[in-house]
Order: C-alpha cells, then structure tokens, then sequence
C-alpha cells in the first residue's frame, strides 16, 4: 500500500501500523478522567482490541457511569461463577465422599445457596459506588473492571479484600474438596482390586466391557475442573496482584486486557466440561432443555414402567 495513510491503520495482513508519536490514548473524548488512569495512556496504540463498540470507535464510548456499571455486573456475575464451583465441589465432595450414608442437599437448601450466593456477590460488588475501591477501564479502553492501578488506601484495601476473598480462599476450597474426591476415588479403586484379587478373578465391577468406571470419569472431571479453573483465574489474579504491589511497567494494555478477556470464557468452559464429561448432567439437560442434551433422552418412568411390565 503506497504511499502509506495517515494515523493508526490496518493492512491487508492485519498487521497494526501507527506514527512513533501515536499514544494510546489519544483522540479519547473529554470527560473520561474518573475511569481512566493516565498509566494506559503512555503506551503506543495495542492490537486487536475486540468488543462491540470497536466497530465504531477503538476506546470505550458508553460514559463514565456504564463503565462502572459495566464491572459491577462483571464483578456480581465473576463472583457467582467462582462461588458456583465452591458450591459443586463442596455437593460433590459430600456425597462421593460420603458414599450412600450422606445426605444429599435438598431442593430448597439449593435454592437458598443460590440465593445467598447472588446476594453476597451483588453486596461485595457494590462497593465503589459507596466510596470503597474504584471501578475503571482496562489496559486495552474497551472494557472496565477492578480499578487496580489507583494507590490509595481505600482502593487497594478493596482489591486485596476481593483478591483474597474472591480468589484465594475459593481456590483453597475447591482444591481442598477435589483433593478429597480424587482421593476417595482413588481409595476405592485400590479397594475393588484387593477384592478382586482376593477373589481370584481380574474385576469385580459389574461393568463386562472392562470400560472405564464411573469414579474415574468422576475423578477425571474434578481435576479438569480444577485446572480450569486455575488457568483462566490465575493470570488475571496475577495482573490484580503486579497492580497491588506497583510495578506498572510490566502491566501494558495487552498484558492487562488479555487475562481478563479469558476470565470471561470460563462461564462457557465450565458448562461444556460438565456436559460432555458427566453422564447426569447430560441426563438432566435432555430432559429439561431438549435442544440441549447431549445423547439420548432419558425414557420417562411410564416408558421404563411399561417395559418392565411387558418384560415379565
């Protein structure tokens, strides 16, 4: 392409071109001062940036108070994804710990777990607009979430009590209640294959086709779910953490805006590796959303009740 144009631009191999001069937050509309820490400015222009409002301008054009709205939601909703895998280790971890002797959480405890979990969310959540912490845009002006970069007290108290409370300890929680399921399943399989050597026959599972038993796949998922988990929180904790502690010249726009895009995905990982590694979920999602399910739709208790009938 010759001669060149002008300003920051894109070729036909999608490769960013800008002037020397060019800074990131140039041409940005006055009135941004409250969500936008002069730190992201300093950079040259950073590539690609998605989102929807890219298509019409390259920085967030929505206001100051839909920013702030904009990561309260994420934070309320970030919140409850992380909360919701706590939860489900925890259930998990007692009945297959448990075994049969556990009680199983009812439908109205559930409820009430649900609840209270969108509850505490929504209260931790609303803090900066009470004066406590600060909600801002992110490294790459198209997106808003924790404002990490401020160094007052208030602020960085309000990113270390989220950081801790809504990273650390939950991490110690499902790792804990994980550990403790593989190691049952594990335990119990050690145990099938004393008896069956005992016996003198090489399995005792009633399962012919030598297939994989359903504590593994239960295992399986729970260190998957573990790892993911890990993986997509742990580069934003670290982000939040290099921000608490200063060192700001490690922290550019793609660096910054990057780990926080993949956050975002979990709410979709984590609903595929349940459906597609856990027969029961699979079975609830036939019978309650069709369109969804995975498999074979469970028969009815009519249909079972009939073929039994006519088997006999």
């Amino acid at each position: 392409m010759w001669p060149p144009p002008k300003g920051v631009y894109l070729d036909e191999y999608f490769n960013l071109h800008f002037p020397p001069e060019t800074r990131h937050g140039d041409n940005l509309e006055p009135g941004l001062d409250d969500i936008l820490d002069p730190h992201w400015t300093a950079y040259p222009p950073q590539g690609l940036p998605v989102g929807i409002n890219i298509f019409i301008q390259r920085y967030w054009m929505w206001g100051v108070l839909n920013c702030k709205i904009f990561a309260m939601l994420g934070g309320i909703t970030g919140t409850v994804s992380i909360m919701s895998m706590v939860f489900i280790g925890y259930d998990r971890c007692r009945v297959i710990v448990g075994g049969i002797t556990a009680e199983r959480i009812s439908t109205s405890q559930a409820l009430l777990m649900v609840i209270g979990l969108w509850v505490y969310a929504t209260l931790s959540s609303i803090g900066p607009f009470l004066g406590w912490g600060h909600y801002g845009l992110e490294g790459l002006l198209i997106t808003c979430s924790y404002d990490y970069i401020k160094k007052d007290w208030l602020n960085q108290s309000f990113i270390l009590y989220t950081l801790i409370s809504h990273f650390i300890i939950p991490m110690m929680f499902v790792i804990y209640f994980y550990s403790k399921i593989t190691k049952a399943v594990i335990s119990h399989e050690v145990e099938l294959r004393s008896q069956a050597k005992k016996m003198g026959v090489d399995s005792i599972k009633q399962n012919k086709n030598n297939q994989e038993s359903m504590e593994m796949k239960i295992a399986k998922v729970a260190l998957t779910n573990v790892l993911l988990w890990i993986g997509t929180w742990c580069p934003y904790a670290i982000v939040v953490t290099i921000g608490l502690v200063g060192s700001y010249s490690t922290l550019t726009p793609l660096v910054a805006g990057l780990p926080s895009l993949l956050i975002k995905t979990t709410s979709s990982l984590n609903p595929l590796v349940f459906a597609i590694a856990h027969p029961a979920y699979r079975e609830a999602l036939a019978v309650e959303i069709p369109c969804l399910g995975i498999g074979t739709k469970p028969q009815s208790k009519v249909a079972n009740k009939t073929e039994v009938t006519a088997t006999t």
